[in-house]
């Protein structure tokens, strides 16, 4: 007779699209171990998203080291807790390594670490979409028997539970949101802020709030943007992922390039028109739920019109503008 799983530690580090798709496997492990007492083992930009969240009962953010005193002090804590199952959903280097550090005493470990008691060994994994993987991995662990695996088959994330969080606006108007950032190190992944402002106007003219969210090095991005366009509302630098999540859940369309608030805004209900360069592969790491992907290996190569006709097509159908 199996020992009942009692306490069970989730790893996920980041980035935040990624963090956000895990919230599919969280779930299925909450579901799995109802009665178990779960702890996120994780980084502090997630901390408050995570607290949020149904699916654990703990949140502890040093899951990072920054040095070998912090190091030996996660480790001595993880040794402790009396783990009966560790999920690695970050399935890193570093989180294999937490693996072997545990070892000869290591909790029945789900990651890729050779030797742990469920190990998800498909040669093809890195090939998958991170949904997909993730499933797979559960279904390795015994938890998902039933995972859908096939490319585009497993469920998005799931965010409704974000919903009632207050607004910091009151929009006049059905708004849509705009992401035009992504990381100060990949510009590749930028569609040109100016192409965003065509669509700003066009949705100003068309009797739409238009929202631009981002960090406070987007604010530049968002002053491009409102040009011309009155009905603009600049929120860069003032919302943290349950505002982003919150502004998703009510907003009619986002549109935005492949990065995290993308992810969260999706997850949370907007449908969503993702803009992917040759950085990165949606076929690995987009969005799921209501989503159109505009693709090009540069994205400088995408006109205003190619988006502007995504946007008609998902505008909501009794408020589409005229073409």
């Amino acid at each position: 007779m199996s020992r009942p799983v009692r306490k069970v530690l989730v790893i996920k580090l980041g980035a935040l699209g990624d963090f956000v798709l895990a919230l599919a496997a969280a779930r299925k492990i909450r579901e799995a171990h109802p009665q178990a007492h779960i702890t996120l083992l994780t980084t502090p930009a997630y901390e408050g998203l995570a607290v949020a969240s149904p699916y654990f009962d703990v949140v502890e953010t040093d899951g990072r080291p920054e040095d070998a005193a912090e190091l030996r002090a996660m480790l001595k804590r993880m040794r402790g807790a009396g783990y009966d199952r560790i999920y690695d959903l970050q399935t890193s280097g570093r989180s294999s390594r937490y693996f072997y550090a545990l070892w000869p005493f290591a909790p029945k470990w789900s990651g890729i670490a050779p030797g742990a008691a469920f190990r998800h060994k498909n040669p093809d994994r890195d090939h998958m979409h991170t949904l997909e993987r993730q499933a797979e991995q559960l279904k390795v662990a015994g938890i998902w028997p039933d995972a859908p695996i096939a490319p585009g088959e497993a469920p998005p994330p799931d965010l409704s539970w974000m919903a009632d969080t207050p607004l910091k606006i009151r929009p006049t108007r059905p708004f849509v949101l705009l992401v035009p950032g992504a990381s100060a190190h990949r510009p590749e992944k930028r569609w040109p802020a100016e192409r965003f402002n065509e669509i700003a106007r066009f949705l100003d003219e068309a009797g739409y709030d238009v929202v631009v969210i981002g960090g406070p090095q987007e604010n530049p991005l968002a002053r491009i943007i409102a040009k011309g366009a009155k009905g603009v509302r600049d929120l860069t630098g003032r919302t943290d992922f349950a505002q982003i999540a919150a502004l998703g859940a009510k907003a009619v369309l986002a549109i935005g390039n492949d990065t995290g608030p993308l992810h969260l805004i999706t997850a949370a209900g907007a449908p969503s028109i993702a803009l992917f360069s040759s950085a990165s592969d949606p076929d690995l790491c987009a969005p799921r739920g209501h989503v159109a992907i505009i693709r090009a290996d540069d994205l400088n190569d995408v006109p205003a019109e190619t988006v502007l006709t995504a946007v008609r097509a998902m505008l909501p159908q009794k408020e589409k503008a005229p073409a």
